[in-house]
């Protein structure tokens, strides 16, 4: 068997953890800003470039369980620790010992995960803080959009490693990017970095490495101001009506839209509009 280096994996800039580090810290953090109106979940594994492993993805899975019952929650900023990386995705030094069983179980719990935080009824997006790649770059796919950083790169080296990408992206990616540059990093690997996802609109902002989290915040309590019903339903209608024939989309739509005609939420809003001051919308019943 072949011994021999090999530059292949140079362009990915990451190895498998270091597996003497003691991890003493919770690999997943959740707290709450703006009088709990906002949550920031933040992957914490930043010595191993927030790699996924089974623990942290059960973790991950309670959070957003935990956020989707929190009605004074309404917007929610998923981000990871460290300067590095926001997540390289599932963690290979764990996977490398696992039986073909473990490996399923695995793959099963993180789909429960991916599909959580995809069905979340509150708003969610991604603060991609730099490495974003595999399972990691599909769990940003997942939320409403994603803001980054200028030193975040996004790919997806699954075929690279002998496998077809299992998280998201063959159906997410070219949705977010022209089909043939998703097909492109699909198939070969490459990552691009953020401000050629941001040309091709896969990413929404961009900012410097130590504005991002105050950007974030600023979205983010932007939207918590707004009536949560109200954001709540557009979310819905957008996700249902997306691909949808056009007057399906549109009855989707003006069902959201009749809902908040009639809620207290849109008395209050152009209330405060003709009054002239700030709006004080209700929690959302769920």
């Amino acid at each position: 068997m072949s011994t021999s280096s090999t530059d292949r994996w140079a362009a990915l800039d990451f190895a498998p953890p270091d597996p003497d580090v003691e991890e003493t810290e919770p690999s997943v953090l959740l707290d709450y800003l703006s009088d709990g109106s906002v949550a920031r979940i933040t992957l914490n594994r930043p010595h191993a470039d927030n790699a996924i492993s089974t623990e942290m993805g059960a973790l991950l899975t309670e959070a957003v369980e935990e956020i989707a019952v929190r009605t004074r929650v309404r917007v929610v900023i998923l981000t990871g620790a460290g300067e590095r990386a926001f997540s390289v995705g599932s963690d290979l030094r764990q996977r490398k010992a696992m039986t073909k069983e473990d490996w399923l179980r695995q793959r099963q719990a993180f789909d429960r995960t991916l599909y959580t935080v995809r069905q979340l009824r509150k708003p969610i997006f991604a603060a991609v803080n730099g490495i974003a790649y595999g399972g990691g770059c599909e769990l940003a796919q997942s939320t409403d959009f994603i803001i980054a950083s200028t030193a975040a790169t996004f790919g997806q080296p699954e075929a690279m490693l002998g496998l077809a990408a299992g998280g998201g992206s063959p159906a997410l990616l070219p949705r977010l990017l022209p089909r043939g540059k998703a097909l492109q990093m699909l198939m070969t690997g490459d990552p691009i970095p953020s401000a050629e996802a941001y040309r091709l609109g896969m990413v929404n902002e961009l900012h410097e490495p130590g504005d991002l989290v105050s950007a974030a915040l600023g979205i983010a309590d932007k939207i918590a101001g707004n009536s949560p019903t109200a954001v709540q339903a557009v979310k819905r209608a957008v996700h249902l009506g997306e691909g949808q024939p056009i007057e399906e989309a549109v009855a989707i739509m003006m069902d959201a839209h009749w809902r908040s005609a009639v809620h207290p939420d849109r008395v209050e809003g152009i209330g405060a509009f003709n009054d002239g001051r700030e709006p004080t919308f209700a929690d959302s019943d769920f």
